[in-house]
């Protein structure tokens, strides 16, 4: 008889590594000759950033700054959810960011299609936030993890639990 081979698929966000990236770029804007004393700063609002600066273009500077220190730590972009650019008091400018983590339904159920739809004899299920995916064959789940890579669901999936 054998036996059932499986793994799982989340999305999820290192929020140690996060600090640590939000912790360098603060560093970096302290020594930048054209943002060392703008204003521009980074904070922590629960689980989610406020980016301030003066003005849009320093705004985006900062976010550059963020998004390479994220990188370089191994946090995907296309799990920040970067919200609207608002306009503060004094004239200031901010943008509100946050993680997202986890599976949506919407993405569960686009990625479970995309599995049944590639007919490769594995059996996919919604877990909460994440997708189970079992099969006899670990090639057939491996096909399933090449197939998945090479689509773009707008998040940054990774495979867990592979056994």
């Amino acid at each position: 008889m054998a036996s059932e081979s499986s793994f799982d698929i989340v999305s999820k966000v290192d929020m140690q590594e996060a600090k640590n990236a939000v912790d360098q770029a603060l560093k970096e804007l302290g020594t930048r000759f054209d943002l060392k004393d703008s204003g521009s700063k980074i904070e922590w609002d629960k689980e989610e950033l406020v980016v301030s600066a003066k003005d849009n273009h320093k705004l985006t500077a900062v976010r550059d700054i963020l998004d390479s220190k994220l990188v370089r730590r191994g946090i995907p972009l296309k799990n920040l959810d970067k919200k609207k650019i608002e306009v503060a008091l004094g004239g200031t400018v901010r943008q509100r960011i946050a993680f997202k983590q986890g599976l949506s339904q919407d993405i569960s159920k686009e990625v479970v299609k995309e599995i049944k739809g590639s007919k490769i004899k594995v059996q996919p299920q919604i877990q909460g936030d994440s997708v189970r995916v079992s099969g006899k064959s670990r090639d057939e789940l491996q096909a399933v993890i090449a197939l998945l890579k090479s689509n773009d669901f707008g998040i940054d999936l990774q495979f867990t639990n592979y056994r």
